[in-house]
């Protein structure tokens, strides 16, 4: 499970940090995981702005923003604001967690549910904000919110699965170094792909 995907080939891959139990616990709470969603959504704030945005207290934030930059996920971006008012950036890596990593390790499932149960909230909450504000038609056609559901797979098809889509995702990427076109906008994929037991409806 990855929170973003590198370019593909030819452009150079972000580095990859694989997320183990000690960088789980420092970001597995919901506060922490939404700033850590705005700074990779829109980019360097200060704790002031994320407060705002947030409706939390700076002090709070600004704690919660230092406990991140402890555990490796963000980095004060220097040159920058000013000793009572500092600039945090997300650092340049793509962060991998790997579920089976945490299987025997029972002190690590409670931040492991954090984590997954407050990832869940984010991606709805993005399909929710985008379904409720007012787009043009030319980006609302554009967009879209689907599901299918008469899929019958092997885990090894459903692994295949979503190696291809990931690589039509890939394609898309844009070199970091280009320049986006003049009507481009922040694009969010969101892919979810899991087993479903049949209920009893007995």
């Amino acid at each position: 499970m990855s929170d973003d995907r590198s370019p593909a080939t030819p452009h150079p891959a972000k580095p990859t940090r694989r997320i183990d139990a000690h960088s789980l616990r420092g970001l597995a709470h919901p506060l922490r995981m939404r700033i850590f969603e705005l700074l990779s959504l829109d980019g360097p704030a200060t704790a002031t702005l994320l407060a705002e945005r947030l409706g939390e207290n700076t002090g709070t934030v600004s704690w919660h923003l230092r406990h991140l930059a402890e555990h490796g996920f963000l980095e004060e971006e220097t040159g920058r604001g000013t000793k009572r008012e500092r600039w945090w950036r997300r650092v340049g890596v793509t962060n991998e967690l790997n579920i089976s990593d945490f299987s025997d390790d029972p002190d690590s499932r409670g931040a492991l549910s954090v984590y997954l149960r407050e990832l869940v909230r984010q991606y709805f909450g993005r399909v929710m904000n985008y379904v409720s504000e007012d787009w043009d038609e030319t980006w609302r056609s554009a967009g879209t919110v689907c599901d299918w559901r008469d899929l019958r797979l092997t885990p090894d098809q459903l692994r295949a699965m979503n190696a291809e889509l990931r690589a039509v995702i890939e394609r898309h990427t844009p070199d970091p170094d280009t320049d986006p076109a003049p009507d481009a906008l922040r694009v969010v994929v969101q892919l979810q792909s899991f087993p479903r037991r049949k209920r009893d409806t007995a």
